[in-house]
């Protein structure tokens, strides 16, 4: 199967390499990089899944099917994949087939913790650490960075990573105050669980709205990048059965939270809704949020009524 399915790549991608893990290294089709920076594995995992990742421009995906389809291969080519993995039909469902979004970060990114010596950069900084409380160290855990041009100019860039490492959403925040336009996300859905890559299950987690929102809290913090609450991140809730929640979300969002809270509660779960008093967790900073978070009583069944009577 090995060497088919090398044919099949090589005819798609051109030439390869092995690689020290024991993948195999292509020319990268989205960012066209000189270097064989698009790694794929070849042989499948446990899973049955082929993961494949870009190093440069971090376009990824768990599916061989979802490279061919994006690069737009005709058929017969995906006809030939299907035999040589031994796929005997591939279903068209919405719901039962695996897309893989074209995320990546933007063309002018720069990662704030290498130091070129602009003035844009020293600005970017300076909105993080002054006026958003982020420290070097999160800077560099979150690999935040900054744009100077393009869609995102003048911009700080926070991504986000799936459990895979792989860029899963990022936002982009203008780091001027008198900017017109303070907030832009990429056109993707968010059907995601942001900052996966730094979620433990075994433990509480906190939901909050916003990416600093989820680095003020530090520990095992979810940021929706809005107001609702995704279903993967609920079915990731049930399946790695977590045993307590921490809500803090504003008023207009506790809607569907109380929808949320409910099957959470019916699963056992220990649902906590944080009062904010109308601030944000970036606002209140981390000491002052534990402290909320520490006081913050269980939901009881009683109380959610109260909750769903006063919507």
């Amino acid at each position: 199967m090995t060497e088919k399915l090398l044919a099949l790549l090589q005819g798609v991608l051109g030439e390869s390499k092995k690689t020290a893990r024991g993948n195999y290294a292509y020319h990268c089709p989205f960012c066209n990089s000189n270097q064989l920076k698009m790694e794929i594995q070849v042989e499948s995992s446990i899973t049955g899944e082929n993961h494949w990742h870009c190093w440069v421009c971090n376009t990824s995906g768990k599916k061989l099917v979802n490279l061919l389809k994006q690069l737009k291969q005709p058929r017969e080519v995906i006809a030939e994949l299907f035999s040589i993995l031994n796929i005997s039909t591939y279903r068209t469902k919405s719901t039962d087939t695996e897309y893989v979004s074209m995320i990546k970060l933007p063309d002018e990114f720069q990662p704030l913790w290498r130091n070129n010596g602009s003035i844009e950069q020293k600005n970017a900084l300076k909105y993080l650490i002054v006026d958003r409380n982020v420290s070097l160290s999160e800077i560099i855990k979150y690999n935040i960075g900054y744009c100077e041009t393009g869609r995102y100019a003048k911009m700080i860039i926070v991504p986000s990573y799936d459990s895979d490492g792989q860029l899963n959403y990022f936002v982009g925040r203008s780091y001027y105050h008198t900017d017109g336009t303070r907030h832009r996300n990429p056109e993707i859905s968010k059907d995601i669980v942001g900052f996966e890559m730094f979620i433990n299950w075994n433990y509480p987690i906190t939901i909050v709205e916003g990416a600093f929102d989820a680095i003020a809290v530090r520990r095992n913090a979810i940021p929706l990048f809005g107001k609702t609450i995704s279903d993967t991140l609920r079915k990731r809730i049930i399946e790695n059965r977590v045993k307590e929640i921490y809500i803090c979300l504003d008023k207009d969002a506790q809607k569907q939270a109380i929808e949320h809270a409910e099957e959470f509660l019916d699963n056992g779960i220990t649902v906590r809704f944080v009062d904010l008093k109308l601030k944000d967790p970036a606002e209140i900073g981390f000491q002052k949020m534990i402290n909320i978070i520490k006081e913050t009583p269980p939901l009881s069944f009683g109380k959610l009524l109260e909750y769903k009577l006063d919507l």
